[in-house]
C-alpha cells in the first residue's frame, strides 16, 4: 500500500515537473540569463557601485551598521544581491535596522532570484526555523541544496545544515525537495516588501 502510493506521488511530481518545465524552463533561463548579463555589465560600467559595496562592507566591519543599512538599502533596491543578503542579514540580526524576519526573508528572496548562494542558505535557515515566512522543512531543504551547490569554502559547513534539515523529511519529502530545488524555488515578487503594517 505505501509503496503504490509513493510511486503514484512520484509520478504526479514527474507530471507537474514536465509541464513546468516546458512551460518556464527556457523563459527563466533566458530571463536569468539576460538579468545576470546585464548585472555584469552595469559592475563593469559602474565602479560607483562596486565602490558603494566596499564602502558597506567598511562600515560593516567597523560595526557602523546603520551606516552600512543606508549604503546597502540603496544597492539592495538597484538590484544587488550582495547588498540584498547583507541586508536581509541586517534585518534578521537587528543590526542597524528594527529586527524584521519577514523584511529580511523578503530581501533574501530577492537575491535568491538571482541564484545567490548566501541568500539561498539563509532564506533555507528562515524556511527551517519558521523565522518571517512559514515554517517549511522542503522548501528549506530545497534552498540549502542549491546553495550548497553554488558553495564556495563554505560548503562543508552548509552541507551539515543541509543534511541536519535533511534528516526531518521523509523519503518523499526529500524526493519533493530535490526536485524543487531541480526547478528552481518558485518565482515571487521580491519587490516591495510587504510586512502587514
Amino acid at each position: 500500500m505505501a509503496i503504490s502510493a509513493l510511486a503514484q506521488r512520484l509520478e504526479r511530481l514527474r507530471s507537474v515537473a514536465a509541464r513546468r518545465l516546458a512551460s518556464k524552463r527556457g523563459a527563466r533561463r533566458n530571463f536569468r540569463s539576460a538579468l545576470g548579463m546585464f548585472v555584469f555589465i552595469l559592475g563593469l560600467v559602474s565602479p560607483a557601485v562596486a565602490e558603494s559595496f566596499r564602502d558597506g562592507t567598511a562600515a560593516l566591519s567597523a560595526h557602523n551598521y546603520t551606516r552600512a543599512a543606508q549604503i546597502f538599502s540603496d544597492l539592495a533596491v538597484a538590484g544587488d544581491p550582495r547588498a540584498q543578503t547583507y541586508l536581509g542579514f541586517m534585518f534578521a540580526n537587528g543590526e542597524g535596522v528594527p529586527q524584521n524576519f519577514v523584511v529580511a526573508a523578503g530581501w533574501y528572496r530577492c537575491a535568491v532570484e538571482q541564484n545567490f548562494p548566501s541568500a539561498e542558505y539563509f532564506l533555507g535557515l528562515m524556511y527551517d526555523k519558521g523565522q518571517g515566512v512559514p515554517q517549511d522543512y522542503v522548501v528549506a531543504y530545497a534552498l540549502l541544496n542549491l546553495a550548497v551547490a553554488g558553495a564556495g569554502r563554505e560548503r562543508d559547513y552548509w552541507v551539515k545544515i543541509r543534511d541536519a534539515v535533511a534528516s526531518k523529511l521523509s523519503l518523499v519529502q526529500r524526493l519533493e525537495s530535490q526536485h524543487l530545488a531541480f526547478l528552481g524555488p518558485p518565482q515571487q515578487p521580491c519587490l516591495p516588501i510587504v510586512t502587514g503594517y
